[in-house]
């Protein structure tokens, strides 16, 4: 009987020392800029696309590195800009793939990283995170002369959240969330399930809170395949949407997948771009 009292006394200190872990490293597990390696991997130009290396300084003084990447060559007025906000692993450069897909929309793209990714300043943070988008925002309507009508905000997964929080401050034409979870204690319970997840998290990033409040049309992408971020949660930030909303099934990974679905996904995308409109 002491043996068993003994064994489980060592079980038990070594779950709460793995408790205490999760909760004290989280910030770690959750912002992985070094994901791809520490440095920028490539540019636009190694797929054979123009672009402009842009500075962005936060309303906090933090300054951020980012590439503006035209639809056209000097002269040209694309339609649209799309503001791709993206998730948590690795920097701008380990998204040259994706690039080429929004330039074979005919639209503006600009892309960013987050503080303390790639060549930003800083260290990642929630509230660091939201700062910094608005500071991408701010750039394209302060610096670039764009309306608010002719900027997409386009987010991928932690990216999502953070597109989904500028829309209940912005206006812009439309919103495109990619692989989106609900919310950071979701899909932390979702793979923790065998700690008290909800209890621990200390980030909100609450996708679905935040779209309700969007003032634009929305489309929710999503691969039932997703190994990352459950398909349902894609299924219930549709659902909190407001009208006029769209939903993209595509198929692979959280990742990869939309190079997997290919035309299905570069098209679905040219629709909803196409159906917002004039401004």
């Amino acid at each position: 009987m002491r043996q068993l009292l003994s064994l489980l006394a060592t079980a038990a200190a070594c779950y709460g020392a793995l408790l205490a872990l999760l909760y004290v490293f989280q910030s770690r597990m959750l912002y992985l800029p070094h994901i791809g390696g520490t440095g920028l991997a490539g540019t636009p130009a190694d797929i054979g696309l123009a672009f402009e290396e842009v500075r962005l300084t936060t309303d906090d003084g933090v300054s951020l590195h980012g590439w503006f990447v035209p639809a056209s060559g000097p002269g040209g007025a694309p339609r649209r800009v799309v503001l791709h906000v993206h998730g948590n692993g690795g920097n701008i450069s380990h998204r040259l793939d994706l690039i080429r897909v929004l330039h074979g929309l005919g639209v503006d793209v600009l892309l960013f990283d987050y503080r303390g990714y790639g060549r930003s300043e800083g260290h990642p943070s929630e509230d660091g995170t939201y700062r910094d988008a608005r500071a991408a925002w701010d750039y394209l309507v302060e610096r670039r002369g764009y309306a608010p009508g002719e900027i997409v905000l386009f987010g991928h997964s932690l990216g999502a959240a953070v597109a989904a929080e500028l829309a209940r401050h912005v206006r812009p034409a439309g919103i495109i969330l990619e692989s989106p979870f609900t919310s950071i204690a979701d899909v932390a319970s979702h793979h923790y399930w065998f700690v008290p997840a909800r209890l621990l998290v200390r980030f909100r990033y609450a996708t679905v809170e935040y779209v309700r409040d969007a003032r634009a049309p929305v489309l929710v992408v999503h691969s039932r395949v997703d190994e990352v971020v459950p398909f349902e949660h894609g299924l219930e930030v549709f659902r909190n949407a407001p009208e006029p909303k769209e939903f993209l099934e595509i198929e692979g990974d959280h990742n990869e997948g939309f190079l997997r679905s290919g035309a299905l996904y570069s098209q679905g995308l040219r629709r909803f771009i196409e159906r917002l409109g004039s401004v």
